[in-house]
């Protein structure tokens, strides 16, 4: 599919400086939240997978799932909504810039939880408003109080909320790499 080829180009155009903050601060940050087996769901081009060394990583795009096979990273193809594990099979899950590009997220909340480990926690990140209004395929907006709603309604409890690098509302509507956290549990 053309759009698949896209999307796939659009991630290798990111930046040096972009890569750096992810690897260097960013992700170090990220994995403190996440513990054991996790899956990375929207891996992307695989830079969580290389980074996390225990993570298998999922995508509906076949595009950067085979590029992350390539680079030997352990990554599967999902279809629609449905994840290809069997039920309590990760300690972890990121979801980190995915919500927001679906538009209704409780079918795949679902799967989430199905294959999470009981106590298992769910790290989800999205975009702040000018992040959010950067990518013209992003479809539902969540700032604390609708991620919040999103993942009680979806059987998850409240962990911890946070935002990269820090809550400011000057970055919100500034920088499009600000984004909101939270740690949820099953």
């Amino acid at each position: 599919m053309a759009e698949h080829k896209q999307y796939f180009e659009y991630l290798q155009q990111r930046s040096k400086l972009g890569l750096l903050y992810r690897k260097y601060w960013l992700y170090p940050r990220l994995i403190k939240h996440l513990k054991g087996k996790t899956l990375d769901v929207g891996c992307g081009i695989g830079d969580m997978l290389k980074f996390n060394s225990s993570s298998v990583g999922v995508d509906i795009n076949p595009k950067t799932v085979e590029f992350c096979k390539i680079q030997k990273l352990d990554a599967r193809l999902m279809s629609g909504d449905c994840l290809p594990f069997d039920d309590d099979s990760f300690d972890s899950v990121l979801l980190d810039n995915v919500l927001e590009h679906l538009d209704s997220p409780a079918s795949l909340l679902s799967e989430i939880k199905r294959v999470l480990c009981e106590n298992g926690s769910l790290l989800i990140g999205v975009p702040g408003e000018k992040g959010y209004d950067s990518d013209s395929d992003h479809k539902q907006f969540y700032n604390e109080k609708r991620l919040i709603k999103c993942l009680i309604d979806s059987g998850f409890f409240v962990d911890k909320v946070f935002y990269t690098p820090f809550k400011f509302k000057w970055f919100d509507k500034n920088i499009s790499q600000y984004c909101l956290y939270g740690v949820f549990i099953k």
